[in-house]
């Protein structure tokens, strides 16, 4: 009898446990898979977004800021209402990974259908059926040419192309680089990342000793970051002074 009833009281408690995990109330969108709702950092499950550093070809072949279009998209679209996002996980960053609805829409989905965003098929396949929609309708990203986010944060010579154009004979030194050179992208993207001589990529927060020693230019090797986490899934590792 006891066993019965504490059982039935367990099963009473999984709508409020499952309840609590939702996080709701308008967001700080930081890129285009990341955000904050209060104290919560946020990521989108199931997808992939350029950050904001990242450049992208246009329909043209003309170099695009591609990062910082799919961050002004996400806030232009849903950035100013109440979000409800399902916490699903907490990554190795402590972020809440999560599938955020706004009125009933899936703004995961929305951004892979639109081409601001990739199926992140590493973690799931949710969002397979509209990437290929975005693609074949040559939607966003897709009607240039890019390298896949994940792709694009551990780049080099090598690294597939994706999109719709034939890329010109000078894409791969513009995929490559970093959109902001020496200035950041955005206040909130101001850690600096660089390659020693031993070919280890480091980075340095504002408050490192060598900071304002690091020049940040327009090419491979130097690049900013947005967080630690953002770094650290780059690769890189902080400056041990």
């Amino acid at each position: 009898m006891f066993r019965t009833f504490s059982l039935f009281i367990a099963m009473l408690c999984i709508p409020a446990l499952a309840q609590a995990a939702d996080v709701t109330g308008v967001p700080k969108i930081r890129d285009g898979d990341q955000m904050t709702i209060g104290a919560t950092r946020i990521r989108l499950a199931g997808i992939d977004a350029p950050g904001l550093d990242q450049l992208c070809l246009n329909a043209d072949g003309e170099r695009w800021t591609c990062g910082v279009t799919v961050h002004e998209a996400l806030v232009a679209h849903v950035g100013d209402k109440s979000w409800t996002c399902h916490v699903l996980r907490t990554d190795r960053f402590g972020r809440s990974v999560a599938r955020c609805e706004v009125d009933g829409e899936d703004i995961g989905q929305w951004m892979v259908k639109s081409g601001w965003a990739l199926s992140y098929v590493r973690f799931s396949h949710v969002y397979d059926a509209d990437e290929k929609a975005a693609r074949e309708a040559k939607a966003g990203l897709w009607a240039g040419a890019f390298f896949a986010p994940w792709d694009w944060r551990v780049r080099n010579k090598k690294t597939a192309i994706l999109g719709a154009i034939k890329p010109p004979e000078d894409a791969l030194p513009i995929l490559l680089a970093s959109a902001s050179g020496h200035v950041a992208p955005s206040p909130a993207c101001r850690i600096k990342g660089n390659v020693n001589r031993s070919g280890v990529c480091i980075y340095h927060t504002p408050e490192s000793r060598w900071y304002a020693k690091i020049s940040m230019r327009i090419a491979k090797g130097t690049r900013w970051f947005c967080s630690k986490e953002e770094a650290e899934a780059a690769g890189c590792r902080e400056t041990r002074r």
